[in-house]
């Protein structure tokens, strides 16, 4: 065992042979769309991105799906044939699955890729003088809580929710190509319960510029207005103590720093030489909003409170 539980990463791996490993993962969530289909996508997506974030290329896929069957079986196809084609657009194959009589629908996958040794990007690579990078924007998980809730429609987030649907495999991809050591992606602990993981498994401090950090249009609106996830209160008290927020920032801005993602982009520790090559190739990749959010610096004592939010 290559990376397990003791670092908290996106993914197990298991060593192979000499050259590559094997990666595993596994993730599955109610649905945050009323399109079935959309829902499939999203959920393999995001489901993948745990092996690119990893450096790896998802080979196999295997269905999770909780569903009433009290509902039309033709809705669960619909989910189902989402997930099919998101997985062979990533060049993967869905081998099998498993399925239960559930109240609420749940849909996910547990996923197998290969990664080479030389491409492994795990969590605890963060350097200092490294430039910190996100390759999506944040806020999904407020503007699902909203359209939940009937204070937008779903149309008002159709950007994000085609965004969701994207791989984060050409942005991995263009970190490799620059030669990046740490990557995570950003999903249910929200922005900075990822970057902490990083900063913490790392032994390095991150300071984020919550300016520089790319909203969708809408977010701050609807979380000021009160639809804020419920997960992004439990993010917010788990990194009680260890972030330190300027005075500038306020109740709501924190609320979206902590908001959980679903299928969210990649964060990524890059030397800082290589930052704006990055976010070129990232945006050629299709994914313009990328930005540089940060700087990684080194820690002078080991303590909890590892981010500094400007």
């Amino acid at each position: 065992m290559i990376v397990g539980l003791e670092t908290r990463d996106d993914a197990a791996v298991y060593r192979l042979n000499n050259k590559e490993a094997m990666v595993q993962t596994v993730d599955f969530f109610t649905p945050i769309v009323d399109d079935p289909y959309l829902f499939g996508q999203i959920a393999a997506a995001n489901a993948m991105s745990d092996i690119y974030a990893m450096g790896g290329r998802p080979l196999t896929a295997m269905n999770m799906a909780g569903f009433p069957c009290a509902l039309d079986l033709k809705i669960l196809a619909q989910i189902l044939k989402g997930g099919r084609d998101k997985v062979e657009e990533a060049g993967a194959v869905i081998v099998g699955g498993h399925t239960i009589d559930d109240p609420e629908p749940k849909y996910g996958m547990a996923v197998t890729g290969l990664v080479r040794y030389e491409d492994l990007t795990p969590v605890t690579g963060a350097k200092p003088h490294d430039a910190i990078i996100l390759t999506k924007p944040i806020g999904s998980g407020i503007l699902a809580t909203a359209l939940k809730a009937g204070g937008i429609t779903e149309k008002a987030m159709r950007e994000a929710i085609d965004d969701m649907c994207v791989l984060n495999e050409s942005a991995a991809a263009a970190a490799k190509k620059v030669g990046a050591k740490a990557v995570t992606d950003v999903t249910g602990f929200g922005l900075l319960g990822h970057l902490y993981n990083m900063a913490m498994q790392s032994g390095v401090v991150a300071v984020v510029d919550a300016s520089e950090v790319p909203v969708w249009h809408g977010v701050y609106e609807a979380a000021k207005a009160g639809y804020i996830a419920g997960g992004a209160g439990k993010n917010r008290a788990h990194l009680k103590g260890k972030i330190e927020f300027s005075r500038d920032i306020d109740s709501v801005q924190q609320a979206i720093l902590c908001d959980p993602q679903t299928s969210g982009g990649l964060l990524i520790a890059v030397a800082a030489d290589k930052a704006t090559k990055l976010v070129d190739l990232l945006r050629a990749a299709g994914t313009p909003a990328a930005a540089v959010i940060g700087a990684i610096e080194e820690q002078e004592e080991r303590h909890d409170a590892v981010i500094r939010c400007v």
